[in-house]
């Protein structure tokens, strides 16, 4: 069975995508991190966002359509039982009390007798 279809990118993403290279040739020093702020810096700047929004719609779009067909072709085995992937997450026993918290509760006790 093939694998989920991954969700689609925003168009922030898109276009991040496709400026990092930019960025990068104008900027040589920055690191990735830096280069991610000056995306959004440039990003929230940007007047005309059309292009990319369009671009992410027709994602969506694609991507919608993918799922559908995914799900008619039985979907993921995991989703059914209600599973997630990876590695199975153990519950916590309930945590032990410590002797001394323990011997300050029986002697609360006794004192309530009293």
């Amino acid at each position: 069975m093939a694998d989920k279809p991954k969700r689609p990118l925003s168009a922030y993403m898109i276009w991040l995508n496709s400026a990092r290279e930019q960025i990068k040739k104008e900027n040589p020093d920055f690191k990735v991190t830096d280069i991610a702020k000056k995306g959004g810096e440039l990003w929230r700047n940007m007047k005309d966002k059309t292009e990319w929004e369009a671009k992410a719609a027709t994602a969506k779009k694609q991507y919608e359509s993918d799922m559908k067909d995914f799900e008619r072709n039985g979907g993921d085995k995991n989703a059914s039982t209600g599973k997630k992937r990876g590695k199975a997450v153990a519950k916590k026993a309930p945590a032990k009390k410590s002797k001394k918290a323990a011997d300050s509760e029986e002697g609360s006790e006794e004192e309530e007798s009293d």
